[in-house]
């Protein structure tokens, strides 16, 4: 896939969630390699700000905003028709927009629980529909945000309660969305062999100083800004999912699973290709959308 020759100069870079904490961090050091970036999140002035923050550094081509709710299907479509409508290539995209939702259960505009909506459903239909723009200007990249929280799960996916209709609380619900990111990711994988198109999944290796917890309850800020000098600096939590985007020696790499800059040995949960194959096709029934 010529890794080699890989440089983010001039290629655009879509980075969800991309007005603060990781998405944030990454648009900058994509922008300082000279990418055009497409930034995407819920809040216009906080988008605004960043695409501001990120011009005045000098590195980037060229920066818009998108503003869309991604737990909302019908956001996640207008977000796609608009990225497509203009015909130019897509060489990266980084699905990173997710939070831990509150003590109460949440539903979205789709019925679906809050969490697995924001957290695996728009990464899964918005990689479905811009994987064909996707594969035309191959060689690209696909990272999608994830983390060892999968590992709270305590076990496989939970296909009988996957919307927390019986048991939910915030932290359950988070970790098995991060246990379906990963076999999202190797299942995407799979299809995608041959394409010019790879796909890993990425994340920090320990908490780190983002606003993704600030949901869950009114002292969950506090609590953060309180541990803030113990956790993990967010350039440092950052970085192997902008490693991922950027680095030309990982042109080759794809199914891959990182925490930090290593490779650590997955749990079964985690490797198991018959779930990866049935969350792919709940997801596909959940959205409606498919290759």
């Amino acid at each position: 896939m010529g890794g080699a020759g890989w440089a983010l100069d001039g290629k655009t870079a879509v980075v969800t969630g991309a007005s603060s904490g990781l998405g944030r961090e990454v648009a900058q050091a994509l922008g300082d390699r000279g990418a055009r970036l497409a930034l995407v999140g819920r809040n216009r002035d906080r988008l605004e700000r960043t695409a501001t923050a990120i011009t005045e550094r000098g590195g980037a081509s060229d920066v818009r905003i998108f503003v869309a709710d991604l737990s909302a299907q019908s956001q996640v479509r207008r977000l796609s028709d608009a990225l497509l409508a203009d015909g130019a290539p897509i060489h990266v995209l980084v699905n990173n927009a997710g939070a831990v939702q509150g003590l109460r259960r949440k539903v979205s505009d789709d019925g679906c629980e809050m969490t697995l909506a924001l957290n695996h459903l728009a990464y899964f239909m918005l990689t479905v529909l811009l994987h064909e723009r996707l594969e035309g200007s191959a060689p690209a990249r696909i990272v999608n945000v994830t983390g060892d929280a999968y590992k709270d799960a305590k076990g496989h996916f939970d296909f009988d309660d996957y919307n927390a209709e019986r048991r939910y609380s915030p932290l359950r619900q988070y970790a098995y969305s991060k246990l379906a990111n990963i076999l999202f990711t190797r299942e995407l994988a799979r299809r995608l062999a041959g394409s010019g198109v790879t796909v890993n999944a990425a994340g920090p290796s320990r908490t780190t100083a983002t606003r993704f917890a600030h949901n869950v309850h009114p002292l969950a800020k506090v609590s953060m800004v309180l541990a803030a000098p113990f956790l993990l600096s967010v350039r440092k939590g950052a970085a192997p999912i902008v490693h991922l985007c950027a680095a030309p020696d990982a042109a080759d790499l794809t199914g891959s699973y990182w925490s930090g800059l290593r490779q650590p040995a997955l749990e079964p949960a985690a490797t198991d290709d018959d779930a990866a194959r049935r969350l792919w096709e709940l997801s596909t029934e959940l959205t409606g959308v498919n290759f």
